[in-house]
């Protein structure tokens, strides 16, 4: 264990072990070999990053704007500068190629700092104005205080980003936790965002990490000092901190997860069609909520689609961080490569198994780009998240049964519509019960637009402008002229 990398804590502005010294290994997903270990914090973290988040908060929720705004774009400049060497931290952590991380995630994680930078200075609310005779009112946004987050393992660097930079611009303090299996690069920023808050004589505890387990999360969501908890992750850790918020009735901001559909009418184009649907599904491995996992395809074009959806699997590659022309790395972790394989291999006697459907090698957690055809609506690998390289493929008759199977199920985050006809995708962008409809592509995102769903996906949007006023409350204020 010595020789392995040791990774802290960040509380108040120090690096710091867990208060008990307990350690947890972190595993490189490409050899399934433990390359660090990261505290696993027990309630004095907790309550040490909670006191220091809580002293910092009157200093920045009296903060200007501008000042908060400040903050946020040398962050960005930072990450930007450091990009290398971020992406570094965050390839070792979950096995994703290099060069991809740094175009598709680092560079996108800079730009959505800066937007929330701008945000910090552009809060909107209804005009003051006269409503009752002799009395003037006026709308108030504050800050909510301090905010308990939870990041998951699929993005960890960008999830943690959706989460403090727009608690930050709106003048919260945080208490953020990566995942148990993906803490590297998050504490890694911690020390970057430390460095700035020092250089620019803001209080230490604005910013703090705490690495820990499932128990650590449960700590910090039933501490009695976070006035909000905001995690990203599965449908049970969402209710979990639904349930345990409920206590203090704590604010919560939850985006869970997805099984988005991808609906392709008989007049879209096939070919542009199948390119984006398996770029959508097998990114990152296919961990990811809004990952284009199940295709609706009209009976017309189903076996055409299906071959073309085939090879275009059979051409894509999953390899290690450097690796040449590789879409995606491995699965994050061995428990992850255990519930993707198990669903092929429950797979019903009617499912057919069109490409992949098997781990690639024997070292790390790779698996093979998958498509699976001949399924029903009430299967288990249509109605449940995989969260691995896996699209299926159902037929649909006419476009009243395309939104029934594309609604028929628990989640409601993301989905797309891929036709030529105007009028039937505005039909369909309204009738399907999604919190994001794309048309003619999928997984499209950009930090001025929402991403949130409804149902068991959560509730609550990131990004935005609407992200960034879900971290903040509303106060009337009324007075006698």
């Amino acid at each position: 264990m010595s020789e392995l990398r040791t990774l802290r804590n960040y509380i108040n502005g120090e690096y710091v072990d867990a208060a008990d010294g307990r350690r947890l290994n972190v595993t490189d997903p490409v050899t399934g070999e433990v390359y660090a270990h990261s505290p696993l914090s027990g309630a004095a973290d907790v309550d040490a990053a909670m006191a220091a988040a809580e002293a910092a908060f009157p200093v920045w929720r009296d903060a200007t704007p501008s000042t908060r705004q400040k903050l946020l774009l040398r962050i960005a400049d930072a990450v930007e500068a450091r990009a290398d060497e971020i992406a570094e931290a965050e390839c070792r952590n979950t096995g994703k190629p290099r060069a991809l991380t740094l175009a598709e995630e680092i560079a996108p994680v800079v730009d959505q700092i800066r937007f929330f930078a701008g945000a910090a200075r552009l809060l909107e609310g209804r005009s003051a104005g006269e409503y009752m005779e002799g009395m003037t009112s006026i709308i108030r946004r504050e800050p909510i205080g301090v905010c308990a987050q939870v990041a998951p393992w699929n993005y960890p660097l960008m999830m943690g980003v959706w989460k403090f930079a727009p608690a930050i611009a709106a003048g919260n303090t945080v208490v953020l936790k990566p995942s148990d299996t993906t803490p590297a690069s998050t504490v890694l920023l911690a020390g970057i965002i430390g460095d700035i808050l020092k250089d620019m004589g803001l209080p230490a505890g604005i910013f703090n990490v705490v690495c820990g387990d499932r128990e650590t999360g449960r700590l910090m969501v039933e501490h009695p000092t976070p006035a909000m908890a905001a995690i990203t992750g599965s449908v049970r850790a969402g209710m979990q901190v639904a349930q345990s918020a409920s206590k203090d009735v704590k604010r919560v901001h939850l985006e869970l997860g997805g099984k988005a559909p991808a609906v392709v009418f008989e007049d879209a184009d096939i070919a542009a069609a199948v390119e984006g649907i398996s770029l959508a599904g097998f990114f990152n491995a296919g961990q990811d909520c809004t990952a284009a996992t199940r295709v609706l395809v009209h009976e017309s074009i189903h076996d055409v689609f299906v071959a073309a959806l085939a090879k275009a699997a059979a051409d894509t590659k999953t390899g290690g961080i450097d690796d040449e022309d590789v879409l995606y790395g491995p699965l994050n972790n061995a428990n992850q490569l255990a519930q993707v394989s198990g669903f092929i291999e429950r797979l019903p006697g009617h499912a057919t198994v069109e490409a992949g459907g098997h781990r690639v090698g024997e070292r790390g957690y790779f698996y093979a780009p998958t498509v699976v055809s001949g399924l029903k609506q009430d299967d288990e690998i249509i109605q449940n998240e995989v969260f691995g390289p896996v699209i299926t493929v159902q037929s649909f008759t006419d476009e009243a049964q395309a939104v029934a199977y594309a609604n028929g199920v628990e989640y409601a985050l993301a989905s797309s519509v891929w036709t030529k006809d105007h009028a039937r995708a505005m039909r369909m962008s309204k009738a399907l019960d999604f919190g994001c409809v794309w048309i003619n592509t999928h997984m499209a995102l950009v930090a001025e637009m929402p991403h949130g769903g409804y149902k068991k996906s959560g509730y609550g949007k990131d990004l935005s402008a609407y992200g960034f006023e879900d971290y903040t409350r509303i106060k009337h204020v009324m007075t006698a002229l």
